[in-house]
C-alpha cells in the first residue's frame, strides 16, 4: 500500500512519513510541486495526502487534475481549517481533511478509516519494516535481505513493539505489559530471557546488535545504516 504525501513543509512530510512507515506503509513524499500529475502516473499510490497551500498550484487545482486520472482516495492537509474549506476540499474530490497542527494518531485513524472504506480491507496491518528489517505478524517471521527466523508469540511481541518504536526507547514495564497483560507474576528476568532468545534469532540472520538496551530505560533498536 503505497501513500503519496504532497506537503512542502519538511518537518510535517517527514513526521508524517516516518509514522506511515512505522505501520508497514510504503511512503512516497513529493518535494517537486510543479508537475504533481506526473508523479503520480509514475508512482501510482493507493492513497493521497495533500496540502492546500503549495508552490504553482495549491491543493484544490491538484486535485481536480489527478480526479481526472483516478478515483484514488484523497485526504486533505491544511491549516485552513474553516467550514468552507473543508466543504470545498470535498466539493473538489476529496474523501477526508486533516487539520493542522497534525496529530499523528488521528492521522493514521484517518488513513486506515478511508483505507478499509475504499478498498474493503478487513485485516488489520500485517507487517512493519525497519530499514530492510521486516516484521511479517501472521506468519511469525522476521526477514533481512535473504534470510529469515521464526518468531515465539512473545518474541514477535517484543519486536513489533519495538519496531513501531523505530529506534526510540521502550521501557521494560511497557513491553511485559503488552506481552503478558500485567501478570503480576512476571518480572525482569522473564523478559531479559526473551530478549537474550530473541537477539539469538536476530544474529543469525545477520542482525547482531540491532536490539540495544539502555541501562535502566528499557530496549530500543539501533539505528545503524548497515540495516538500510
Amino acid at each position: 500500500m503505497k501513500i503519496m504525501i504532497i506537503e512542502d513543509d519538511l518537518i510535517i512530510r517527514e513526521s508524517i512519513g516516518n509514522e506511515l512507515k512505522k505501520w508497514g506503509y510504503n511512503v512516497y513524499c513529493v518535494d517537486k510541486f510543479d508537475n504533481i500529475t506526473e508523479i503520480f502516473t509514475n508512482e501510482n499510490p493507493q492513497l493521497i495526502l495533500l496540502d492546500i497551500i503549495l508552490p504553482f498550484y495549491n491543493g484544490y487545482y491538484w486535485c481536480q487534475e489527478i480526479r481526472k486520472l483516478s478515483n484514488v482516495p484523497i485526504i486533505f492537509i491544511s491549516s485552513k481549517n474553516e467550514n468552507m474549506d473543508i466543504v470545498m476540499a470535498m466539493q473538489f474530490g476529496g474523501d477526508d481533511y486533516i487539520s493542522k497542527p497534525i496529530n499523528l494518531d488521528v492521522t493514521v485513524a484517518k488513513i486506515q478509516a478511508v483505507i478499509r472504506r475504499c478498498y474493503n480491507f478487513t485485516k488489520d496491518i500485517d507487517y512493519l519494516s525497519f530499514g530492510e528489517v521486516q516484521l511479517f505478524i501472521s506468519e511469525s517471521k522476521v526477514c533481512f535481505k535473504e534470510e529469515e527466523a521464526t518468531l515465539t508469540k512473545t518474541e514477535l511481541l517484543i519486536l513489533e513493539i519495538l519496531l513501531k518504536s523505530q529506534g526510540d526507547i521502550v521501557s521494560r514495564e511497557k513491553i511485559m505489559d503488552r506481552c503478558w497483560q500485567g501478570d503480576s507474576f512476571i518480572d525482569d528476568n522473564t523478559l531479559a530471557v526473551n530478549i537474550t532468545r530473541l537477539r539469538k534469532k536476530m544474529n543469525r540472520i545477520g542482525l547482531e546488535g540491532i536490539i540495544q538496551t539502555k541501562k535502566g530505560k528499557g530496549y530500543f533498536m539501533n539505528k545503524d545504516e548497515k540495516w538500510y
